[in-house]
């Protein structure tokens, strides 16, 4: 909800941009484009700095154990693609949406 959340909320103030692109000629990809790169550059960012805070916590939450697990590598680059695949299918359907939307009926409260 968090995501999905924020992306409509960006949208939703980004109607009349994306009506002037599309009047102006730019095709539904790049205005998709143009809304997804900004969003994924942040959920990108913020898995990057997630990382190690996570590993951190992890590696002290589980030596009180006695049967210690250990923390592979891999899943926190797993957990990353998948959080940016998310954030890439929940922006680029709300940006379909507003771009697809027609380009005068956005204009027309201006």
């Amino acid at each position: 909800m968090g995501m999905f959340g924020l992306v409509s909320i960006a949208t939703v103030r980004r109607v009349k941009e994306i009506g002037v692109r599309r009047t102006l000629g730019a095709s539904m990809i790049s205005v998709v484009g143009l809304v997804t790169r900004e969003v994924l550059v942040l959920v990108t960012l913020a898995n990057i700095l997630a990382w190690p805070l996570a590993y951190l916590t992890m590696d002290l939450w589980l030596q009180d154990f006695a049967y210690r697990v250990p923390i592979n590598p891999w899943i926190f680059p797993a957990i990353g693609a998948g959080a940016v695949l998310l954030g890439f299918l929940t922006v680029a359907g709300r940006a379909a949406r507003a771009a697809a939307m027609n380009p005068a009926e956005a204009l027309k409260y201006e």
